[in-house]
Formats: C-alpha cells, structure tokens, sequence
C-alpha cells in the first residue's frame, strides 16, 4: 500500500546526506590556506591577436591597475584578450611553491617568467570559466609573471591569486570542488534511477514524475559543469561538456513548468500556453546548440544571443510565474502550494546568503549555497509528488471500498428480489390454511382439559409465530407506504422509546434520548415506528449488565442523522457486512427477517442504514433521512 508513496524516500536520504557533507569539507579546505600568500591586485593589458603576435605585451599600450575588490574582466570591442601582470613574492620558503587563481576567465592561457613559456592551456570550447594551478620556480626574491588570456567576451582574474606551497593549493581547490561533483553525480544518478521507475507508473503520475526526473537531472549536469575540474581534466572532450551544460539550462525550465502545471489544479491557461511556447523555444534553442557546433567562433554572437540575452529574462519570467502560482495555492489553502513555496524561499535564501558572501568578502570566493538552494527546491518537488501519488493511491482505496460495497449491495439487492417475488408467491397460499387450523385448535382446546390445553396453547403460539414471520414476508415484498405524511423525529423516537421502555427495564436497560425538536422528514408513522423498534429490539436483546441505549439525532448537509447506540456484546466485521441478508441472524431462534425488513422500510423512505460495531464494545445504527419542512 506504501510502495508508492516512498519511493522518493532514497532520493531525499541520497540528496541529504551529500548535502551535510558540503560544509567539513569546505571548512577543511580554507584551514589548509592559513600558510600561503594572496595577490589581491594586478596589472591588465588589452591586445588583439591581428595586431599583437609576439608573446610579449605591447611597450606602448597602457597598463590597467586593478583589484580583487572591482576585477575588469569585459573585453573591449576590437580586442580578443588581456595580458595579466601579477608580482609574485619570494618563493623560497616553500619546497615546491605554486601558483593558484580559483575563478578566471580565458579559453586560451599562457604564463611567462623571464620571456620563457611556463605554461600553456587551449580549449576547444568556449566555456570561459577557468582556473589556474601553476608550479613556480623557488626564488629568494620577487618575479613578475605575464599572463596571455585570449577570450571571446571576457578574460581576466575575478579571484586573489594564491602562492604557497604547490601541492596544499592543488588539494585545497580539489577539496572545495569535490562536493560540488559528489552532489551533482548523487543527483545524476538519482534521476536517471526515478526515469528507469517511471515506466513501473501509471499514465496520469508519468508525466509529474519524468518532469521532476528531467529537472533533477539537468540540475545535476549544471551543478557538475558549474566546476571548472571537468574542464580540466578532460580538455578533450569541452565541446560536449558546454554542449550538456547549454541543453541543461534548455531542459529544466520547461521541465520545472510542466511539473507545476501537473501537480497544481486549476484551468490555468495562460501559464500552459507560455509553458508550450518556452518548450518551442527551448527546441529552437538545442537547433543554435547544433549549429553553434557546425559553424564555429563565427557563431557566437548569434549563439549568446539566443542561448543568453533572450533566454535570460525568459527565465525570469518562468520562474516568477512559477512563484506567484505557488503563491496563490499557498493562500487558497493547498498545502503543496506551500512546500513549493518553501522550496523556492531556500533557493532565494541561499542566493542571498551567495551574495552577501561575495560583497562582504576580501576576495571573490567561490559560492556553493545557491547548490543546497536548488536541492532544497528538488526535495520540495520530491515531497510535493510523494504527496499527489499518495494522495492518488487514497483514491484508488476509496474507489476499491465503494466498488466493494457496491457489490455487497447488489448482491443483497438481488438476494431480496429473490426472496420478494417467493415471498409474494407464497404467503397468501399459507396464511389462510393457518389461520384455519388456529380455529380449529382454539375450538377443540375449549372441550380439552386442562393438561391437553398446554399442549394446544403451544401449538396456537408457534402458528401466531408463523404468522408473523408470513407478516415480515409480505411487509417486505410489498414495502410502499400507504400514507407518507411530515414526521416529527422527537415526537415519533419518544413514542418509540414509550413503547420499548417495558422490553428494556424487562432486560434492565436504560433509554438516554437526545433529539433536537424541528428535525422533520417524509415517512409512514406505522412503518416507521415498525423498522425503529426492529433496530432497538436487537439492541435490547444483545445487552447484558447494566445497559444503555443511546438515541440522538442531529442535522448534517440537509440530512436527519439518527444514531441508535447500545453497550452491548457487538459484533466481527464479517457479521455487520451480512447483516439485512435474509436469514441470517446472529441471535440463536432469528430468522434475519426483522432487519431485512428494516432496510426494506428505510429505503422506500430514501433513508439509508449503516451498521457500525466492535466485538466487546457495543453496535451503533446510522440512520439518514433527507429532511423536510413541517408544513
């Protein structure tokens, strides 16, 4: 039964646990750096490739003095690059020193010391994001080292350059961008599991679940390619990683767009017409992916232009559509509304708590919080599905229930048009011979003595038996009222509980009555009072010490709400599904015949007759009867 309902539990444990190993191993990282030194300001020079060959900066061009407070990074029109002049301090207090820039941006990056080639890295995408980890030579004086960045929009240092010893920066950056990799491989792997479940799913959960799969999986893709250590480790294949990273940015907004248009209810017509136009959009977009592949550096503007400048507030446009939705469902009340709402309150948080990292900071520090944002908003996703397929596989309960009882009800149907049309066929061809053998006895009993009598009284007494049972037999057969006048419940339950009240003290029971005066419903007095001493009846006769039996009435959504309730010895499940059904009974001499025609007489009145009860604790009768006006 909750098969479904966690099988988003291992995502959420998986996304969790890489999750709280984010912050020691970050933490571990910056204690490491304690011992090295950090640039924070540098020298830049713009050249453009067509007029500048050598490997050296121009003698007359003027040199740009900048900082890691305000870093220039924007490469002005008619330049492709920028030369780096950054000092190095004395190096000869480590065995091995390096060189560390964290965040810097350059497709192509050269290094030169003394007029000599120290380095030399090209990618063959154009994926602008880079980092630097260089060995130096050991010196006991200061250097100046030249940097050749060549770019297409963008190229210089955003982060203080670190010197120090080689391999503590070489761990240090590793260790801060291992969790990055370990979170976004956690959700790659996550996501492809959940698209591998979704064929197990029926067609109506399907499309939530893949949607949420997508986005799980294009966040992880972005997560991972966000790192620069892809780059760096597998230069030869850059294409393909800026390739995954553009159709991720392509994939999870409308991804994100057709899970809330699923999961929240509602018409919602102009948030599915921009859903289908950002999806279109979206296919255009993987077009200029391709082409951008096929044609090259020539393609770029028209490539940024549409993969940026116009997705860009396309995005934003999504995204507070996304969020005011959420909203909304939040205030009308839907509760998934609000976990939605509180995905996206930790994902802004965490973008916050981003930014005042970088402005507060001495450096420009690589950020990591927008991560546990999105996976926070992820896990709200997750909740929010677990939610409707659970909620769904109520229904399915529900539906199961009534269906099941609906065949309990025909089947009852059918076993009482049975016995309706044999009942119809042979009470009157048995109660007039009765009736004539009654008189006989009554007859000869008069000249019989005294011990024959006994004996004649028995046998008059069990054909007045037979006839009553002949009585129930017509009654149920031919149910229709012959007068239905209004009936005041209080009045008629009192003169109910009038006529019991012998019976009950008889078996030391006890009425408590609790009914409101102006419930009034459409009904026949006699028969009325004939199925509610039926009901009580049994009540009084499944008593023992000290018994209560407790009739109250109330009004409920323009219905009479009876409940006959007594202390008794109750009943299994199995019994209360049979009762109604002709002859079965659970006292030792019934017939069944009593409650039949009970059920009989509520239905022909519109009522209806639920039983509740509990072996050891007693039975409760549910009446319903649509209620009226008096006059």
């Amino acid at each position: 039964m909750y098969a479904i309902r966690y099988k988003a539990v291992p995502f959420i444990i998986g996304l969790l646990a890489v999750l709280l190993a984010l912050c020691p191993l970050t933490g571990h990282a910056e204690s490491d750096e304690s011992e090295t030194v950090m640039i924070k300001e540098w020298e830049i020079q713009w050249f453009n490739d067509k007029t500048q060959t050598s490997g050296s900066p121009s003698l007359d061009d003027p040199w740009l003095h900048v900082n890691v407070h305000k870093p220039t990074t924007t490469v002005p029109q008619g330049y492709n690059g920028a030369w780096i002049h950054v000092t190095i301090p004395p190096t000869s207090k480590w065995l091995t020193p390096g060189l560390l820039i964290e965040h810097m941006y350059g497709l192509h990056i050269s290094v030169y010391e003394d007029g000599l080639l120290l380095y030399d890295s090209k990618r063959n995408s154009i994926f602008d994001r880079n980092t630097l980890l260089l060995a130096l030579h050991s010196k006991p004086q200061s250097a100046d080292l030249y940097i050749r960045v060549a770019s297409m929009d963008r190229a210089g240092i955003v982060s203080a350059v670190h010197v120090g010893d080689f391999y503590e920066l070489s761990k240090s950056y590793n260790r801060k961008e291992l969790p990055s990799l370990l979170l976004g491989a956690s959700i790659a792997f996550l996501s492809i599991l959940m698209l591998l479940i979704s064929g197990y799913l029926k067609r109506q959960q399907r499309g939530a679940w893949v949607s949420l799969s997508l986005i799980a999986l294009a966040t992880s893709v972005l997560i991972i390619m966000y790192s620069t250590l892809p780059f760096i480790y597998f230069p030869e294949i850059g294409k393909i990683l800026q390739f995954l990273f553009d159709t991720s940015m392509l994939v999870v907004f409308p991804a994100l767009h057709f899970y809330v248009a699923s999961i929240f209810d509602g018409k919602l017509v102009f948030f599915r017409r921009f859903g289908k136009w950002f999806a279109g959009y979206s296919v255009f977009g993987f077009l200029i992916l391709i082409l951008n592949g096929i044609i090259g550096e020539s393609f770029f503007f028209y490539y940024k232009l549409f993969t940026f400048w116009l997705l860009a507030p396309m995005i934003f446009i999504h995204l507070l559509l996304v969020l005011s939705h959420s909203v909304i469902q939040s205030v009308r009340g839907n509760k998934d509304g609000i976990i939605v709402s509180l995905g996206f309150l930790a994902l802004a948080v965490s973008g916050v708590a981003d930014l005042v990292t970088i402005y507060t900071s001495d450096t420009m520090p690589l950020v990591y919080r927008w991560k546990i944002g999105i996976v926070l908003l992820i896990v709200s996703l997750v909740i929010v599905l677990a939610r409707k397929i659970s909620a769904d596989h109520q229904k399915l309960l529900a539906y199961s229930k009534e269906l099941e009882l609906f065949n309990h009800q025909l089947q009852r149907t059918e076993k009482l048009e049975f016995v309706s049309e044999l009942a119809a066929s042979i009470a009157h061809e048995v109660r007039n011979p009765l009736q004539v053998t009654r008189g006989f006895l009554q007859l000869i009993s008069a000249r019989s003595n005294e011990v024959n009598k006994t004996h004649f009284s028995m046998a008059i007494n069990e054909l007045d038996r037979a006839s009553m049972i002949i009585t129930d037999f017509l009654t149920f057969a031919k149910p229709e009222l012959d007068s239905i006048v209004a009936l005041n419940l209080k009045e008629e339950l009192t003169t109910v509980e009038t006529i019991m009240s012998p019976l009950a003290a008889i078996n030391g029971a006890v009425f408590q009555v609790k009914v409101p005066d102006q419930l009034h419903i459409l009904g026949n007095p006699s028969k009325f009072k004939q199925a509610f001493m039926n009901i009580i009846k049994n009540s009084i006769e499944a008593l023992q010490d000290n018994g209560i039996i407790e009739i109250d009435a109330k009004e409920e959504n323009s219905m009479a709400v009876i409940r006959i309730a007594d202390n008794g010895e109750g009943m299994e499940k199995e019994q209360v599904a049979r009762l109604g059904e002709p002859y079965f009974s659970t006292k030792t001499k019934g017939t069944g015949l009593g409650l039949m025609v009970t059920f009989r007489i509520i239905e022909v009145m519109n009522g209806t007759l639920e039983f509740r009860s509990e072996k050891g604790k007693g039975t409760e009768a549910w009446i319903r009867f649509p209620l009226t006006h008096p006059n």
